[in-house]
């Protein structure tokens, strides 16, 4: 079903930071959008698109507090409520942080600090709309990544690497739903293979499951931090 080009958009704007929140929709308002606000944790998110309309939903993907760009919440809306199109801002253009949005289900990456506050305005008309809104090298670094295996990079708190490069494209491939076999299919290996890799993220991970591997891959709460790389990055 296409949007309505001249209806009003009701935007979810979902902002750890709550002075910078208020000045963003203050102005999206002038601009004649209709702007529902929150934080940028997940639960809030969902509490708010379960309750009022949402027809585009802009979410800061900054981590409080750490380096990491935090793709929980944006990956955890897509997975319950797909048909919201989703705006990932971000801080600076960085190829890591528009690969990891894109795979958790953005439709368009901005950053205010690159860019007008009109051409802000224009990416959220043309994601309701239905279209990509990204720059070409954006779309150039999602191209590359389709072309090679993802990794799922897990690390401590104090940033220490806790998996292979190998177990990490493991993890990836089961948190896109593949199965042993498809896993094994992608990366050239027997299904026995991969079922020690699993055992041994299981064990490094202290988990038991692929469904607590792939809860544990789709939220990426502390004291781990995971985050989509393009393998070999």
């Amino acid at each position: 079903m296409t949007a309505d080009p001249h209806a009003v958009i009701r935007v979810l704007l979902a902002d750890s930071k709550p002075m910078e929140s208020q000045l963003l929709a203050g102005s999206l308002r002038h601009r004649g959008f209709q702007v529902l606000t929150c934080g940028a944790d997940a639960s809030s998110i969902l509490e708010l698109v379960e309750h009022d309309v949402v027809n585009v939903a802009v979410m800061s993907c900054t981590a409080a507090h750490s380096e990491f760009p935090d793709m929980t919440a944006l990956r955890t809306l897509h997975l319950t409520h797909p048909q919201i199109p989703k705006v990932c801002l971000m801080e600076s253009e960085n190829r890591e942080v528009a690969v990891q949005a894109f795979r958790s289900g953005a439709r368009g990456l901005f950053s205010l600090t690159d860019s007008s506050f009109e051409l802000f305005c224009e990416c959220i008309e043309r994601v309701h709309l239905g279209e990509i809104f990204a720059t070409a090298e954006q779309l150039n670094y999602l191209l590359d990544s389709v072309c090679q295996v993802p990794s799922l990079r897990v690390v401590s708190a104090n940033g220490e690497k806790l998996l292979t490069s190998r177990e990490e494209q493991v993890v990836a491939l089961v948190a896109d739903g593949l199965s042993n076999r498809d896993v094994a299919g992608e990366l050239g290996l027997s299904e026995h293979t991969v079922k020690k890799y699993l055992f041994r993220i299981f064990e490094k991970l202290g988990i038991s499951s692929r469904v607590e591997l792939v809860l544990y891959a789709l939220h990426q709460g502390a004291p781990q931090q995971l985050q989509w790389v393009v393998a070999g990055a």
